[in-house]
């Protein structure tokens, strides 16, 4: 909403309409008294009251760092013209059932948001996911939370929605390079979500309402003639003459298309696969593993707030922290404030977890992933598996935390200090993780380097952020899913695989995306690719 309404104030202007935008400090207790924040910008920009025709926040943020919290408000004001509004969307779409059609594999930010944007550019989305619709997805996170059961085809990654369905919701994104946020945002918004993260400098929906933002959406492509299958596994991609053609569903029938965009999440190793087998170029890609640090939120909200007992508007604490240890990254990742660790494998004999938060984030518990970087010379153990040799050692590392417990999905872990000092605690504190952790030596489980690195970084953010490091906070394994450990590569002006006409790598699964709105960015700079494709 900012960037789209700045050009709209800068054409206001050229035509001679009085508009101002103004900062704003305003105390948390102060941030829903709009009559308290008009009288602040009377004051601010020294007109009357009855003078001023509009207003609006365009952008939204906290300054956490003196002693005092504030709330940082830019607002733009007008004295004879009310402020536009983003003209709608959706309501904009054409019915596409007979149009041209384009195979989508995967539902996820990704493939959803090229549907929306191949619906738009007068082309009929076809897509196919693995996973069930996000309703009845719910059974099978009942299932690996309460019992351990893994469906590999839906869990916490697959499945409508993909894996940021259930993964917080944070809609934050530090590259622009892809195009503007403002439409993916909008685009939530006339499906379900609150305005507020049209303006908020760090938006957030929830892991409670992504589901029902979800579902609307397949509504939206259903009814402009879209198609969506769940419980559809792609088994084969239908080549011929170096161009794709189509997909092989579930190993028995063919589905042909002008197109096929492959939008399969970070964790769709059998399509990683499927491409190797049939001699498609992948390649290595970069990474990052580790461990999900679990601490109180009333301890977080202290130490970043500088208060005994975080103020009513404020919003449980986050933070962001990153060191380098021997030339080697090491930071916080996905932190999750009143969030909840869930568990993240998708098959059995494996133990990943990650982070959720509900739209409240009023869990009594903030938990982030804390890891380091990976690249190609840390897993020259496995280089006889060539391009896989990082899904490789992924896969040896889930599954060593995995065979060190008892066979089900409950998680290692180990007090902050003790994993510092590599004493087995004697004791845990509560956690989130329904599972349920058990006291284990992460020191010995995870390879030697990356707990050698992880001991010296957590140790330097206790530096950084004072409080951090405690024996309050608890170490939980393992955080493995960060990205992709394999890129599929492509052209830089057509997004099409370089070998392969009319193949489109997108998204998280792709390597070119890593959160919600970089792969909805992703998946829409795809589509108006296929668009220019097919013309």
């Amino acid at each position: 909403m900012v960037k789209i309404l700045a050009v709209t104030i800068n054409l206001l202007k050229r035509i001679g309409i009085l508009v101002r935008q103004i900062a704003l400090k305003v105390l948390p207790k102060n941030i829903d008294n709009q009559s308290f924040i008009l009288d602040r910008v009377v004051k601010k920009v020294r007109w009357k009251k009855d003078q001023i025709k509009d207003w609006q926040i365009t952008k939204r943020s906290i300054d956490a760092r003196g002693y005092q919290p504030y709330f940082l408000l830019q607002i733009t004001v007008t004295k004879e013209e009310e402020l536009p509004q983003p003209e709608p969307i959706i309501s904009n779409f054409p019915n596409v059932e007979k149009a041209k059609s384009v195979i989508i594999v995967g539902a996820g930010p990704a493939g959803y948001f090229a549907a929306l944007e191949l619906i738009e550019q007068g082309l009929k989305p076809i897509i196919f996911d693995r996973g069930k619709d996000v309703r009845a997805r719910r059974r099978d996170l009942k299932a690996i939370q309460q019992y351990g059961i893994v469906n590999p085809h839906s869990n916490y990654c697959f499945g409508e929605g993909g894996a940021g369905t259930y993964s917080d919701g944070k809609l934050y994104t530090r590259s622009q390079k892809r195009g503007k946020i403002a439409k993916a945002l909008q685009i939530l918004v006339e499906h379900g979500a609150k305005s507020d993260i049209l303006v908020d400098a760090h938006p957030h929906i929830g892991s409670n309402k992504l589901p029902q933002i979800v579902a609307k959406i397949r509504e939206t492509i259903l009814a402009h003639g879209g198609e969506i299958h769940f419980d559809s596994l792609v088994t084969d991609i239908i080549i011929h003459q170096q161009k794709a053609k189509g997909v092989i569903i579930n190993e028995e029938t063919e589905h042909f298309a002008e197109g096929v965009i492959l939008a399969t999440g970070h964790s769709a190793r059998d399509i990683y696969e499927l491409l190797a087998r049939k001699s498609i170029k992948i390649e290595f890609k970069p990474f990052a593993l580790g461990v999900r640090i679990e601490h109180p939120q009333p301890l977080i909200d202290k130490i970043q707030y500088n208060q005994k007992n975080r103020e009513e508007n404020l919003p449980a604490a986050s933070y962001k922290l990153v060191c380098q240890v021997n030339e080697r990254g090491v930071f916080s990742f996905c932190m999750c404030p009143g969030g909840l660790v869930v568990p993240a494998a998708t098959a059995p004999g494996e133990l990943v977890v990650n982070g959720m938060s509900m739209s409240r984030r009023d869990s009594p518990f903030a938990n982030s992933g804390t890891v380091i970087a990976i690249g190609e010379q840390d897993v020259l153990p496995y280089k006889k598996h060539g391009v896989f040799a990082g899904l490789e050692f992924q896969k040896a590392v889930e599954k060593a935390v995995f065979d060190f417990g008892d066979g089900s999905q409950k998680a290692p872990a180990q007090r902050l200090d003790d994993f510092v000092n590599q004493k087995v605690s004697t004791t845990l504190p509560n956690t989130s993780y329904i599972p349920g952790i058990y006291a284990a030596p992460m020191h010995e489980i995870l390879p030697d380097f990356v707990y050698q690195h992880l001991q010296k970084g957590v140790q330097e953010f206790g530096r950084k952020m004072k409080g951090y490091y405690t024996n309050e906070a608890v170490v939980i394994g393992t955080e493995s899913r960060t990205s992709s450990p394999i890129r599929i590569p492509r052209n830089k002006d057509t997004y099409m695989h370089d070998e392969i006409a009319g193949l489109f790598p997108c998204g998280e699964g792709a390597g070119f995306a890593g959160g919600i709105i970089s792969a909805a960015l992703d998946g829409q700079n795809v589509a108006k690719a296929v668009r220019r494709f097919l013309k």
